[in-house]
């Protein structure tokens, strides 16, 4: 499968620089995967497609602040760190820019020394991994100096860091939000239960390799990076009761649907546990927990985009979202969404 054959053509005014200004009145483009017909809705009513029975899985990973600069210590070079993933107490695999400038021993100021880094090795990716000298506590230290790690064609200042989080983001972790759940305000997940839907959390903290370009025009040639995930029993339960009693599974964002995969058996029951998911979801792959999708408009060329085609066919994914191109919807983290049926 060639990666040429989920690229689109996307202008670029119509990637959304800012959060909408009330996060449910997004748009919402339906997709009926049985017959390819498409709706063109508001978010909020997302609920007139939801029926008693059914339960909708949430990830309830938190952003953390990941992105610092500092100067290298000597010669006070800028430096851009993004954490990436905790190896050990105080030891970070991190995003490096300029990388080249950050060879092992090389020693990174943040902060008027409030904190510090050492290089002491690379990642398999071309990171670097850190260790942090700090008095205090990190997550203080970083909640101070840290910024949002926002994608890089988001160029608009992010004022309120809440409107890259969830309302639902209890478990910090996560390098990018899951943007899916962006669009729910408190009032709508209120409106949901109270029409029978059951709400199911669980966690997947999302890394940078989930969004790293493809480069293989062999598409599974490509590596993903792995990820944190847990399925806590609450959660496999909840699931595993829509499935035997005739509910549906939604599930809001790739994040929630690589965790669901991941936990899943052949039979779509879920499995409790916790562990790293590396799960690569492309077209011809046979979804076994998840029934409808709530996601986001994403790049050309993603896995993303791929996992998506995957649950509802390359054509009429595609198909969409050339409607959606013509219809002026907003795209990627902080754009409209979809709900595919």
């Amino acid at each position: 499968m060639k990666l040429s054959e989920f690229d689109y053509y996307l202008p670029e005014e119509l990637i959304a620089q800012e959060p909408a200004e009330s996060r449910d009145k997004s748009r919402l483009l339906v997709l009926h995967r049985d017959t390819g017909a498409i709706e063109h809705r508001r978010f909020t009513d997302c609920i007139e497609y939801f029926r008693p029975g059914d339960v909708l899985v949430l990830n309830n990973t938190r952003v953390i602040p990941a992105r610092l600069i500092g100067v290298k210590e000597g010669t006070g070079a800028r430096i851009e760190v993004v954490l990436l993933k905790r190896a050990a107490l105080n030891t970070w695999e991190t995003l490096v820019k300029p990388g080249k400038r950050v060879r092992p021993g090389t020693r990174i100021v943040f902060g008027d020394g409030m904190l510090a880094a050492e290089a002491v090795g690379s990642t398999d990716a071309g990171g670097r991994v850190l260790c942090f000298s700090y008095d205090g506590v990190f997550e203080d230290i970083l909640d101070r100096l840290g910024q949002m790690p926002l994608p890089p064609y988001i160029r608009k200042e992010l004022h309120d860091r809440e409107r890259y989080q969830t309302v639902y983001a209890r478990v910090p972790g996560s390098a990018a939000a899951p943007t899916a759940g962006l669009h729910f305000t408190p009032e709508l997940l209120e409106r949901i239960a109270g029409s029978g839907i059951e709400k199911a959390e669980l966690l997947l903290h999302v890394g940078l390799g989930t969004f790293r370009p493809v480069k293989t025009e062999n598409i599974l040639e490509h590596k993903m990076h792995a990820e944190y995930y847990e399925m806590s029993p609450e959660a496999a339960t909840a699931v595993n009761r829509a499935k035997k009693e005739g509910g549906r599974v939604i599930s809001v964002g790739t994040t929630s649907a690589r965790t669901l995969e991941t936990a899943a058996g052949d039979n779509g029951m879920v499995t409790p546990g916790s562990g790293w998911t590396d799960i690569f979801i492309y077209p011809g792959y046979r979804f076994k927990a998840v029934d409808m999708l709530i996601t986001n408009f994403h790049l050309p060329k993603s896995t993303l985009l791929m996992l998506v085609a995957a649950f509802a066919g390359r054509e009429k994914v595609l198909e969409a979202y050339r409607q959606a191109v013509s219809q002026r919807y907003r795209f990627f983290s902080f754009g409209d969404a979809m709900l595919i049926l």
